[in-house]
This record gives C-alpha cells, sequence and structure tokens, in this order.
C-alpha cells in the first residue's frame, strides 16, 4: 500500500527523514536507505534546510525511487521562484515522485552560504495552492498543462512556545488546509500530555496529523534545546533519564521508540528525524515494535 493510500485508509503511517549529501557521494544515503526498505511507508528527504548547501531533494527523491523506496520531498520558497517550483513539482511526478511537503526555508544568515539571496517569489499558501493548481491541470499563468501531476501534497507546523502562538500557527494551518495541503507534520514530541492537548485543537483541521519525533543523541543536545528551543518542552526528567544511563546513546533510542509507540493510539502516523544518525533508525524501529 503506498503513502496515498495508506493516509486515506486511517493507517498510523511511518516516515523517515534522511539527508542528502553534501557532495556526490551517494554510498551513505543509500546504505541508510537499504537497512529501512520495507519498515517506512515512505522517506522524506530536506532540500537544503538549515540554510546548508547539499544535493538536491529532487536528486535524492528520485535515488530513493531507485532503491525501491518512497520519496516524500520538500519543496519551498527562499530559493526559488514560482515558474522554477511549478517546473521542479512537474519533474519530480515525472520522475516518480508523487509526494511533497510544503515546508518554510530558514533564513539564509543560519546556513553556509550567508551572501546568498534568497527569492520568496510565494509564500507557503501561495505555494500550496500553486501545487493544488498544477494537479487540477492549469499553471499559476491560468495555462492548461499537457498532462497532470497526481501529487499528495503536505505541509508543516512548526514549535510553540505558548498557547497564544500555538493558536496563531493553528489559524495558519487552516488557511493551508484550505489551499490544499493534505497532511500536516507537526512539531517535535517530547511531552505526550502535551501532545494530547494539541490534538484536540488540531483536530477540527480535518486532515492527518503526523507528529515528529526527534533523536535526542546525547544529553547536551537535550539540554540546549531544552533551553533555547521553547518550543521543544524537552522535560528534566527526560534529560535526567539520559544522564543517569550507563548507555545515553541508547536510552536516547529508548525514548524515541517509547514515544512512537504512544503516538500510535494517538496521532494518524510519525516522521522520525535523526538529523545525520540515520543509521540508528533501524534501532529505533526495533524500540518502537515495528
Amino acid at each position: 500500500m503506498n503513502f496515498k493510500k495508506k493516509l486515506a485508509s486511517g493507517k498510523f503511517v511511518v516516515l523517515a527523514e534522511v539527508d542528502t549529501p553534501k557532495g556526490v557521494n551517494i554510498s551513505e544515503l543509500v546504505t541508510n536507505a537499504s537497512r529501512i526498505k520495507g519498515r517506512v511507508d515512505a522517506v522524506l528527504i530536506p532540500d537544503m534546510d538549515n540554510g546548508v548547501m547539499r544535493m538536491s531533494a529532487l536528486g535524492g527523491g528520485v535515488l530513493m525511487h531507485q532503491q525501491g523506496l518512497e520519496p516524500i520531498i520538500h519543496i519551498y520558497c527562499r530559493d526559488r521562484n514560482r515558474m522554477a517550483l511549478q517546473g521542479d513539482i512537474l519533474a519530480a511526478h515525472v520522475l516518480g515522485i508523487q509526494n511533497i511537503v510544503v515546508v518554510h526555508g530558514e533564513e539564509m544568515a543560519k546556513g553556509d552560504h550567508r551572501d546568498a539571496r534568497p527569492v520568496d517569489d510565494l509564500d507557503e499558501i501561495g505555494l500550496i495552492n500553486a501545487a493544488r493548481s498544477l494537479r487540477e491541470g492549469v499553471d499559476m499563468a491560468g495555462f492548461e498543462l499537457k498532462g497532470t501531476p497526481d501529487i499528495i501534497i503536505g505541509c508543516t507546523m512548526p514549535s510553540y512556545a505558548d498557547e497564544k502562538a500555538l493558536d496563531a500557527q493553528i489559524e495558519l494551518a487552516e488557511k493551508k488546509v484550505a489551499a490544499g495541503a493534505q497532511f500536516i507534520i507537526s512539531p517535535y514530541v517530547f511531552d505526550m500530555d502535551r501532545f494530547v492537548a494539541f490534538m484536540e485543537k488540531a483536530k477540527g483541521l480535518g486532515v492527518p496529523i503526523i507528529p515528529t519525533v526527534f533523536l535526542l543523541k546525547s544529553v547536551g543536545i537535550a539540554r540546549y534545546m531544552a533551553n533555547y528551543e521553547p518550543g521543544a518542552h524537552i522535560s528534566e526528567q527526560v534529560i535526567k533519564r539520559i544522564r543517569k544511563s550507563s548507555d545515553r546513546e541508547m536510552e536516547c533510542i529508548r525514548i524515541a521508540g517509547e514515544t512512537i509507540a504512544s503516538l500510535k493510539e494517538i496521532a494518524q502516523g510519525v516522521k522520525i528525524q535523526t538529523l545525520g544518525w540515520e543509521h540508528r533508525l533501524p534501532a529505533i524501529l526495533d524500540q518502537a515494535g515495528l
């Protein structure tokens, strides 16, 4: 069952995020993909996220398709104008990529090419509208297409520090869904009670919600996120649990696996994000019972 059908069926979907290389050596990418083939429903490919230049998501998506995994690629407005974005969506479909997620591109000042000029010809809602229009057979200039791309369009919600910020993000998500988004990837989950409260507010959006589970890797990363990413809401109890473990790396994997297992009863899927530790995805899946 492909991602589209499984999403429509209401079954729990498992997505794994895999970064493309900064270069052309694809051996690690291909090896990591082979380790999770048959264990995930789709592989999510970021497109130079965090402002770091890498192989494009389009290229990574094609490689995943060649390896027998279903790809989902990030697409956003920072690096391309509306013509290039539409062209990439059409090319993706022809090359075997039928799933896209419209995301917000990080500022160039935080990346490794700080002198690069952002484009931002469209915003997220404009890009979702453009993708939906292509799916309906018309480009943004109103011209009919010769063949239409059968694509699934997703969007994201960023983390939120408080209820006021959450309300604003849900209001924006409603506009994204109205524009054509068919599923939403929501922020990191470290506090299950807080996520349950989030789902109560988000269920009115009327589309599947796929939360993100992030592999913390270490006490230092957990502490940093707790201190400097207020939307993460990592408790002292979680940090203490990692610090006291005799095998801290494995403890982080257990925490991720336990979180995923808990989400099976609440959400319609999960996105697993490891940021360079894709080789640990099988262990996380094992811990989650997947």
